[in-house]
């Protein structure tokens, strides 16, 4: 082996070439080694992207500082008012008095006239018999005691026929029809009030409507070029609000009055026609001397 080596190669020994042998390995793993360090640089230099960074957390908010937070925006703005507060507000004193007033007695005209609107009240079907029957058994004392102790109109307006019929049984009739019509005028007077009520209400609420508009154009008027629109907002909700109550009272107060009449109505012709076909049997009768 030695021998071919140095037929190959003349003049170099056996220890010349090792050395060189190793003077090449250690060179070559230089050359490997600066290689991979040139890799490394060229990538770092042409944009690879380093292991991501874990995300930072947070600094979790001191306990009560979220409450502060949330009390300092609350404590800067007013609390929202109720419904009631604000009609009660915008309405004022002087106008809650007012419909308050109409409201309680529209209540109490509309239970008395529905009371004295009643059949039992204005023509009872059981006096119509029982009066019927004494006349027919030519009772007229107990029919006018039944008529007198009747507290319905058709009872005041038969008691006061039989009263009358002494005189002939035109002056009865005259007696009854005025009966009627003093009872009429009654139920119409107590009814009438009803209407006044429905009329009257628009009427206060279309006060306030003016007054509160007045008060917000003072507010305009007065207030330079930007108006504080809470200042407005009092004018107007005041004008709204005294609309609205007025048309509230008036609209069931016109309606009951209009049905309740045409109830009484009815009700006191029904009157008429049977204390008419009651003393019917009295057209014969003559006066007596000395009738009143």
């Amino acid at each position: 082996m030695s021998e071919r080596i140095s037929d190959v190669l003349p003049g170099w020994s056996m220890k010349s070439l090792l050395v060189v042998l190793v003077v090449g390995i250690v060179s070559s793993g230089a050359i490997f080694s600066e290689s991979a360090f040139a890799q490394d640089d060229a990538a770092a230099e042409f944009g690879a992207d380093p292991e991501p960074e874990p995300p930072a957390v947070p600094d979790a908010p001191a306990p009560g500082a979220a409450d502060n937070g949330g009390g300092d925006d609350a404590g800067g703005s007013a609390p929202n008012q109720s419904l009631l507060g604000w009609f009660i507000k915008s309405l004022g004193i002087p106008y809650l008095i007012v419909f308050m007033a109409l409201s309680v007695t529209l209540v109490s005209l509309f239970v008395m006239n529905m009371l004295a609107a009643r059949r039992d009240t204005l023509c009872p079907l059981d006096l119509i018999e029982e009066f019927g029957q004494r006349l027919d058994e030519n009772d007229n004392q107990g029919a006018y005691d039944l008529a007198k102790s009747d507290e319905s109109v058709l009872g005041q307006v038969l008691a006061a026929g039989l009263s009358k019929i002494s005189r002939g049984y035109p002056k009865a009739l005259e007696g009854m029809q005025e009966v009627g019509e003093e009872e009429s005028m009654k139920l119409e007077h107590r009814l009438s009030y009803m209407a006044l009520i429905g009329n009257l209400s628009p009427m206060i609420g279309l006060f306030g409507t003016v007054q509160g508009m007045i008060a917000s154009f003072d507010v305009i008027a007065n207030g330079g070029s930007t108006p504080k629109p809470s200042d407005l907002a009092a004018g107007i909700s005041t004008a709204l609000f005294t609309t609205l109550v007025g048309l509230f009272i008036a609209i069931p107060a016109i309606a009951a009055y209009n049905i309740l009449r045409n109830r009484v109505a009815r009700l006191l012709l029904e009157v008429g026609v049977e204390s008419e076909n009651l003393m019917s049997r009295f057209e014969d009768t003559t006066p007596k001397a000395g009738g009143r």
